[in-house]
């Protein structure tokens, strides 16, 4: 992934996705937007204590940058599930989606922003430019556990025709293995769910573990049918650079909240 600014937005472009065509996509930073601290500046995330026309005015920036416009920028409620929203017909009032309970969300229309916001979870987007439909996941270390990115790979295959071999996912910043320590019930959810966790944990006291969210979700992927060559990955943990990203656990819960996003033209 490659740094990218677009009108006054810094982000993260998933190179994958630029070669097929797709360019409003990608993973913001914190910077350029209009939030104060410790909020600053581009935070995304309306659950925050952040003043909300703060956050509205952020979105803002993000669906304007790419030519949409801020009520064309999809969210929903994220509870660290595995539901996902389907949009497969046009729609132009979206507001109430922003209260749905769901971790990830799956179009097939065109000038629909799509996002999910993250401050150490894994943001996932997905893309077949053949069925030209796309796919933004919320994979945190529940909705990973439970394979929240298989699900979203069977909603492209089973919903709207894709052959996992045509599926692009681009996997982003998330908190790296390095700042990321989790303790035994997380070790038995991801073993419940069939995850592999030896290959992703490594052991750093008798019941504590550093895991790699970003490794078991790019394996997940592979395991759903997506080619190696088919999976991006960021390879940047938000909590080691905090000048680039807000990270929930490095800031003890007081920050903001950076977005995937993906729009279809």
């Amino acid at each position: 992934m490659q740094m990218t600014r677009k009108g006054n937005i810094h982000y993260l472009e998933a190179k994958i996705f630029r070669r097929a065509g797709f360019q409003a996509q990608g993973f913001t930073t914190r910077h350029e937007g209009v939030s104060r601290f410790p909020f600053n500046s581009l935070n995304l995330g309306t659950t925050t204590l952040d003043p909300i026309h703060n956050v509205q005015g952020n979105r803002s920036l993000l669906a304007r940058a790419f030519g949409s416009r801020p009520e064309r920028l999809v969210t929903a409620s994220q509870v660290h599930g595995t539901d996902l929203l389907v949009i497969d017909q046009p729609n132009d009032d979206f507001a109430h989606f922003l209260k749905l309970e769901c971790d990830g969300i799956v179009t097939n229309q065109p000038g629909v922003m799509i996002g999910v916001t993250v401050a150490d979870c894994v943001p996932v987007l997905l893309l077949d430019p053949e069925k030209r439909v796309a796919a933004a996941l919320h994979a945190g270390c529940k909705g990973t556990a439970n394979g929240i990115v298989r699900r979203g790979v069977a909603a492209l295959v089973e919903q709207f025709g894709s052959r996992p071999a045509d599926i692009l996912a681009a996997v982003g910043p998330a908190i790296g293995a390095c700042c990321y320590e989790v303790d035994g019930p997380v070790m038995e959810s991801f073993r419940k769910g069939g995850n592999g966790w030896e290959l992703f944990a490594t052991a750093t006291g008798a019941d504590s573990w550093r895991l790699d969210l970003a490794a078991a979700n790019r394996s997940q992927l592979q395991a759903a049918g997506l080619p190696d060559e088919n999976i991006e990955t960021s390879g940047r943990c938000v909590s080691c650079e905090h000048d680039l990203f807000f990270s929930y656990r490095r800031d003890k819960g007081e920050t903001g909240r950076q977005m995937g996003f993906i729009m279809l033209p």
